[in-house]
C-alpha cells in the first residue's frame, strides 16, 4: 500500500488510485466547467485532487465517499456537504429532488466497480445534467463504441440508449499515485433529450441474450430467446450482435413487448 501526503495509505480494496498532475487536474475541471446555480456532485473525491479545484470555482459541493477517513477529511472542511457511503446504494433521484435540480455528476470511479456504478446512475438518468467520469480507458472505448467495432457490446447499447457518450481526454498512468497498470480516460456523458421510450429490463435481458455468444451469429443466441417468447418477426439474426445498431436492438424490445402484452 502506498503512503501518500497527510499519511493517507491507498487502500486496494477501495480501488483507491489518486490523481496528481496538477495541470491534468485544471484541464479536467476546465472541461466539466461547473457554475453558479448549478447543481454538482462528486463521487470518490479521495484526497481532493478534483475537489478543491472545483471549490476555487464554484460552491456548494457535496461528495459522496466510502472510506470514512476520506470522508472525515472532507467533513473538517465545513464548505463540503459528504455522504459517507457506498456510491451504489446512494439513491440520487431522491438526492436530485432533495436539492430541487437535475445533478451533475463527477468523479475518478473505483475501476473494480466503475461498471456497476454506470448501470446504478443509469436508473436515476432523468435527474442529471451531464455526467464527466475518470475510468479505464479500455471501459470508456467500450462506452463509446460503435456498431462494427471489436470494442462494441453490452454496455455501449445499454449507455447509447439513453446517453451521448464523448471521450474527451486520455490520462497516463503516471498521472497517479499509485499509478495503475492501465491507461485511463475522461468521459463525458449527456443524457439524449428524448430517448425512445422502451422497458429497460426487457432491453437489458435482449441485450444480454445477443452477446451471451458473441462470436456466434445471432440465431445461436438471442435466436433461441426469441423462439422461446414466440417471436416470428423479421430481426435478421443471420449476424453477429457486434453488427446491429443500438436503434435496432430497442427496435426489437419494443416489437418484443408489443406481441407479448396480454390481449
Amino acid at each position: 500500500m502506498a503512503r501518500l501526503s497527510g499519511g493517507h495509505i491507498a487502500r486496494k480494496r477501495f480501488g483507491q488510485h489518486f490523481l496528481t498532475d496538477k495541470a491534468l487536474i485544471e484541464a479536467i475541471v476546465d472541461l466539466i466547467d461547473p457554475q453558479a446555480g448549478e447543481t454538482v456532485v462528486e463521487i470518490g473525491p479521495g484526497l481532493g485532487a478534483m475537489t478543491l479545484p472545483i471549490l476555487a470555482r464554484y460552491k456548494p459541493l457535496t461528495v459522496i465517499e466510502l472510506d470514512r477517513d476520506l470522508a472525515e477529511r472532507m467533513r473538517k472542511r465545513g464548505d463540503v456537504e459528504v455522504i459517507e457511503s457506498d456510491v451504489l446504494k446512494v439513491d440520487f433521484k431522491a438526492l436530485a429532488a432533495a436539492k430541487g435540480a437535475k445533478l451533475r455528476v463527477v468523479g475518478n470511479l473505483p475501476y473494480n466497480i466503475s461498471t456497476p456504478i454506470l448501470f446504478h446512475l443509469l436508473d436515476a438518468v432523468d435527474d442529471v445534467v451531464d455526467q464527466h467520469f475518470m475510468l479505464q480507458k479500455e471501459v470508456v472505448d467500450r462506452m463509446a463504441s460503435a456498431p462494427g467495432c471489436k470494442d462494441y457490446g453490452r454496455l455501449s447499447v445499454m449507455l447509447q440508449w439513453r446517453y451521448s457518450i464523448e471521450s474527451v481526454l486520455d490520462v497516463p498512468p503516471e498521472s497517479f499515485d499509485p499509478p495503475p497498470r492501465v491507461n485511463s480516460a475522461i468521459v463525458r456523458m449527456v443524457p439524449l433529450k428524448t430517448p425512445p421510450t422502451v422497458d429497460p429490463k426487457l432491453l437489458g435481458a435482449v441485450v444480454t441474450s445477443a452477446f451471451s455468444q458473441r462470436r456466434k451469429l445471432l440465431r445461436h443466441s438471442l435466436g433461441r430467446w426469441l423462439a422461446e417468447r414466440g417471436y416470428e418477426g423479421p430481426f435478421d439474426l443471420q449476424r453477429r450482435a457486434e453488427e446491429v445498431p443500438v436503434s435496432e436492438f430497442i427496435a426489437l424490445a419494443l416489437d418484443v413487448a408489443e406481441m407479448t402484452k396480454p390481449a
